[in-house]
C-alpha cells in the first residue's frame, strides 16, 4: 500500500484499500483475525462483486464504467492465489461423484459439499458448480 501511495498509483492504492476494509470487516464478522482461508475468501468475494459489476456495466452499454471493474479486478487478482483451471476442477469433481455415488442432480449438494470442502479456495464455486451439473446431468 506504502509502494502504491508512494507511486501515485491511485488505482492500485483504492483496490488495496477495499481490499483490506473487507478483510476488517470479515474479522470482525468472524469475531476475530483470520487465517489465510479467510483472508482469500473474504478477497475472493470481492473479486465476485467486480466480475457481477462488469456484466452489469456491459448488459448496460457502459464500457467506461466496465473497463475500470476490469482494471480493478486485474489488481485484486495480483494478490489472490491461482485458481485451478476447468479440466482439474472437473477432474475433482468426477471423483467426488464417484465417491459419493451420485447419479442425478438431486445429488448436488452433497457434491458441491464435498468438492469444494476438498478444493478449498483453490476453485470458484460457480466453475465447480457448473462442472458438477454437466456431469450430474449428462
Amino acid at each position: 500500500m506504502k509502494d502504491a501511495l508512494r507511486a501515485g498509483e491511485k488505482l492500485r492504492l483504492g483496490v488495496i484499500r477495499r481490499a483490506r476494509s473487507a478483510v476488517k470487516n470479515a474479522e470482525i464478522e468472524a469475531g476475530g483475525p483470520l487465517d489465510d482461508d479467510g483472508v482469500v475468501r473474504a478477497l475472493r468475494g470481492i473479486a465476485k462483486q467486480h466480475r457481477e459489476s462488469i456484466e452489469q456495466f456491459r448488459a448496460g452499454n457502459r464500457d467506461d464504467l466496465a473497463d475500470q471493474e476490469v482494471a480493478e479486478l486485474a489488481v485484486l487478482d495480483e494478490y489472490l492465489p491461482a485458481q485451478l483451471d476447468q479440466a482439474s476442477v472437473e477432474a475433482v469433481v468426477r471423483e467426488v461423484i464417484a465417491q459419493e455415488g451420485a447419479t442425478d442432480v438431486k445429488d448436488m449438494g452433497r457434491v458441491m459439499k464435498a468438492t469444494m470442502a476438498r478444493l478449498g479456495t483453490s476453485a470458484d464455486g460457480s466453475l465447480v458448480s457448473a462442472a458438477a451439473k454437466r456431469l450430474l446431468v449428462g
